[in-house]
């Protein structure tokens, strides 16, 4: 067997496995991991920064150019989504109304009846 084949077997492997894994996730859990995800995606663009920057291969070099963008907009969504996800749990100031101010009731009179 050759070694692409192996890589390739690999890949779909993980992809189900990661599929598997993703559905089972309940809702109450997946911002706190959202967050998690969104440090190792930090980690793998800096990763690819300091490996692109070192290369002398043109090819190497546009690879990694591709894989500084995808990742820099991979994590820049997570924190997009996870803020979304955030949000929904803030509890919302009622908003004042436009125009004139709320009515005020007069102070009574002493004295009886006008």
């Amino acid at each position: 067997m050759s070694e692409a084949v192996v890589w390739l077997t690999i890949f779909v492997l993980s992809v189900f496995v990661g599929i598997e894994v993703i559905s089972k996730v309940s809702s109450t859990l997946h911002t706190p991991l959202m967050s998690g995800a969104n440090a190792i995606h930090g980690i793998i663009l800096l990763g690819a920064i300091i490996v692109t920057g070192t290369t002398d291969n043109t090819l190497a070099l546009v690879v990694g150019l591709i894989a500084i963008v995808l990742a820099a907009i991979n994590m820049v969504g997570g924190f997009v989504v996870t803020d979304r996800m955030l949000q929904m749990f803030v509890r919302k100031k009622p908003k004042p109304s436009r125009g004139a101010p709320p009515p005020v009731d007069p102070p009574a009179r002493a004295g009886g009846a006008a």
